[in-house]
């Protein structure tokens, strides 16, 4: 993940700020892996001894670009040509005997799963290797094209609104759409393939969807910007409007895990344990995705009991599920509790017991338990 850039200047400006992005050049040659990529059974309980590939991001197209640099264009933006890239030597060092490759990544990584993982199963299957069951893991990459809290003028990265930044990004990378999902939609508006609930019912690999419900970084291309100053009323409402969108949109995907917590990403980060949708843990939750699908496999069974795979949180605010990873205040760095941060969100205990019918003190019991 990290973001993209989609016009000359912009680019120039990410090339001079965050370097890392742009060019592999001063890339570490070492990298420790965490979470999901974590060799440590304690950190990583069902995925430690599995083969690991770590593709860093430095093409800034959302892993979609096909157009290397020219006399047009400085740079080059080559996502979707390094995943085949990599696929094609991976073959060499011993993925051609693999029963299972999972292509996971979060927030422009996640979406990159969603517009790659097809391909990465058609290229395999070209190269003669039909027995390797293909799959994605799409960790905060699943946006809304949703209408921002306070519209801005498409000037920089993070104010842009996401359908006119990636409306230009296709152009200015080249960017390639699975053709399931460009056939759904007019010429000129591939740029609906880059929001997950547009894209995954045209998928054939099985995808599982981890996502926050109340994303940070959705909210920062929203411009709900939640610092210093108690939130009005109206972000108040916008935020929990957004919760309920986004869980609309995971309705009818098979596989997901959606949180009702203010973050952003979780596979790679070392606490991604710990986080819990109605008793289950990811990680719990992608082993029981991978059972199904090796069950399925063989006879088309049921689902299997007390190994759920849907997880979605039904409570209706940001952080009022008790395993939420912890917020910091973002001034002081104190650590806030469920309550002490709905406060500081200007969340008004009276008002919000009267529309539920509670007691006010029945509401706080409710929330700091995060039923």
């Amino acid at each position: 993940g990290g973001w993209y850039c989609f016009s000359r200047e912009n680019c120039h400006t990410r090339y001079g700020a965050m370097r890392r992005l742009m060019s592999s050049r001063e890339w570490p040659d070492t990298r420790v892996g965490t979470g999901i990529l974590s060799s440590q059974p304690e950190e990583n309980p069902h995925w430690w001894n599995a083969n690991m590939v770590f593709i860093p991001y430095c093409s800034s197209d959302v892993w979609s670009g096909a157009s290397s640099k020219s006399e047009k264009n400085e740079y080059a933006f080559m996502g979707a040509l390094i995943i085949q890239e990599v696929i094609k030597e991976l073959v060499g060092k011993g993925l051609s005997t693999a029963k299972v490759l999972l292509l996971a990544g979060s927030s422009a990584g996640g979406t990159g799963v969603l517009l790659n993982v097809d391909r990465v199963a058609e290229q395999l299957e070209e190269m003669g290797y039909q027995g390797i069951q293909v799959r994605g893991l799409a960790d905060s990459g699943w946006f809304l094209d949703n209408k921002q809290y306070r519209r801005t003028d498409c000037i920089d990265t993070i104010t842009c609104a996401p359908t006119e930044a990636i409306r230009r990004g296709i152009r200015y990378w080249n960017g390639i759409v699975p053709e399931r999902c460009k056939l759904q939609f007019k010429e000129g508006e591939e740029w609906n393939c880059f929001f997950g609930y547009k894209i995954y019912p045209t998928l054939r690999c099985p995808v599982f969807v981890v996502q926050w419900l109340f994303d940070e970084a959705q909210l920062t291309v929203d411009n709900v910007h939640l610092t210093g100053q108690p939130v009005q009323e109206g972000q108040w409402l916008y935020i929990q409007n957004l919760g309920r969108e986004l869980r609309n949109t995971l309705k009818d995907v098979t596989a997901s895990f959606a949180p009702a917590c203010l973050s952003h990403e979780i596979i790679t980060r070392n606490h991604w344990t710990d986080i819990q949708v109605k008793g289950t843990s990811l990680p719990r939750a992608l082993h029981c995705w991978d059972r199904s699908l090796h069950e399925s496999n063989k006879n088309g069974k049921a689902p299997l009991k007390g190994c759920p795979i849907h997880l979605i949180d039904s409570c209706p605010w940001p952080h009022c599920n008790p395993s939420c990873p912890t917020i910091r205040d973002q001034f002081t760095g104190q650590e806030m509790n469920v309550i002490q941060f709905l406060m500081h969100m200007g969340f008004d205990v009276q008002k919000m017991a009267q529309q539920q019918g509670l007691e006010p003190s029945k509401l706080l019991g409710m929330l700091s338990s995060g039923n």
